[in-house]
């Protein structure tokens, strides 16, 4: 680590905007979906704190917008699935339907609620069928919002000493724009008052949203694909480079689903755009792994994430959104590269690759931290992970001076 010299995290400044020219990082980014979402209940501040203890770069809110304008993490605007608002009767005549993103749903919906109403519900876990050990922490933990996130994120930085950086989402933005809720204004807003020493990127599926915020700020932007269409073609890939640095595509696009076939070259095409590549989303349950990777029959029981991993890092990818941050680190770490190179949506202070590892700055290289080290707070029977060689994470010297940072 930086040794017990956390100041050096306080006092760090992120220089120039680096220019645009992508050249590889030293590690991928694991950036914590959710939170440690295969753990703790998505989109609460244990779960995002745990996810920083696992060894997350960067902790992920999705964000909607409250009656009042507040941004909280929630996945969507309707809450009824992942809060216990259905056992507050003084809510039941808020229950409704109403189309969202062009098809109906019915229930409680966050943009109906003030904050202070909003603060007297509970989280639930969305998966509890798969995710049965998550029950366990329904009804303990309150909606966050994204400026207790931001606040949680600087504190756990100083104390782990280490930057760690925060990836919000920006979730039906046209939806909100609709009722007369916008998240750009706050959003940019939580992150000046965080100040330079908060890495961050925004991320969303609207380029319209993309393009507007590429005016307004030089945080890193990630546009945000789900399906296979023009925008990953390579004229699409050189439009979207012109409003974002990161291309963000669900795991499918990226590499075959079956776990035998060649790459689909998307990584290399998006490169050759001059994007990062951050893909989603990794998960360790069987049900979410391709045939070749499952463990078992057990939906639930945990698969060979490691292999998955493996061959998605092989392909180039410069980082990966997951649910389980200690099995992505581990993956990670165990990455051959340990060379720091200048990124697109770095800093820019070192133009010919980084020389602060070949130099021998101590103060400047992170040894992240193990799953293990959480694990003497939280139940290793909690976690049902694979026997992975969590001493490996020590092996994993990394710059934190050229890592992907943007500034509002």
């Amino acid at each position: 680590m930086f040794g017990s010299d956390v100041s050096s995290v306080a006092t760090w400044n992120p220089g120039p905007v680096a220019p645009p020219a992508r050249t590889p990082a030293a590690r991928p980014l694991v950036i914590a979906h959710r939170g440690a979402s295969g753990y703790r209940p998505e989109h609460t501040l244990e779960s995002y704190r745990l996810a920083i203890a696992l060894g997350a770069d960067y902790v992920e809110p999705d964000l909607v917008v409250t009656a009042d304008g507040v941004l909280v993490a929630r996945h969507e605007n309707e809450i009824g699935a992942t809060t216990d608002v259905a056992t507050h009767p003084q809510f039941a005549n808020r229950r409704t339907t109403r189309a969202v993103a062009g098809r109906e749903v019915t229930g409680w919906f966050v943009e109906d609620f003030l904050l202070a109403e909003l603060k007297m519900l509970r989280a639930r876990e969305r998966l509890p069928h798969l995710r049965a050990h998550n029950r366990t922490y329904d009804g303990r933990f309150e909606v966050p919002t994204f400026d207790e996130i931001v606040d949680m994120v600087l504190a756990e930085s100083r104390r782990h000493g280490r930057p760690i950086g925060v990836y919000p989402e920006v979730k039906q933005p046209s939806h909100f724009a609709a009722v007369g809720l916008r998240h750009e204004g706050p959003l940019l807003a939580s992150l000046r008052r965080a100040g330079p020493h908060l890495p961050a990127y925004i991320q969303s599926f609207d380029a319209g949203v993309l393009r507007a915020l590429a005016l307004q700020t030089t945080v890193p932007l990630v546009q945000l694909v789900g399906s296979d269409d023009d925008l990953l073609t390579p004229r699409g890939l050189r439009e979207v480079s012109t409003y974002a640095q990161v291309l963000g595509p669900r795991k499918d696009l990226v590499g075959p689903r079956d776990g035998d076939g060649g790459p689909a070259g998307l990584v290399d095409r998006a490169h050759e755009a001059g994007l990062s590549v951050h893909v989603w989303t990794f998960r360790n349950e069987n049900t979410f792994l391709a045939p070749v990777d499952r463990r078992g029959s057990e939906v639930a029981a945990f698969g060979d994430a490691l292999g998955e991993y493996a061959r998605f890092l092989s392909l180039g990818v410069d980082g990966v959104f997951t649910d389980h941050p200690d099995t992505a680190r581990s993956a990670v770490a165990a990455q051959p590269s340990q060379r720091c190179h200048q990124s697109r949506e770095s800093d820019g202070d070192e133009q010919n690759g980084c020389r602060h590892l070949e130099s021998g700055q101590s103060q400047d290289v992170e040894l992240h931290e193990g799953p293990h080290q959480a694990h003497s707070h939280e139940q290793k029977a909690e976690h049902q992970r694979d026997d992975v060689d969590l001493m490996a994470l020590h092996g994993a010297p990394r710059c934190f001076r050229c890592r992907g940072r943007g500034r509002v």
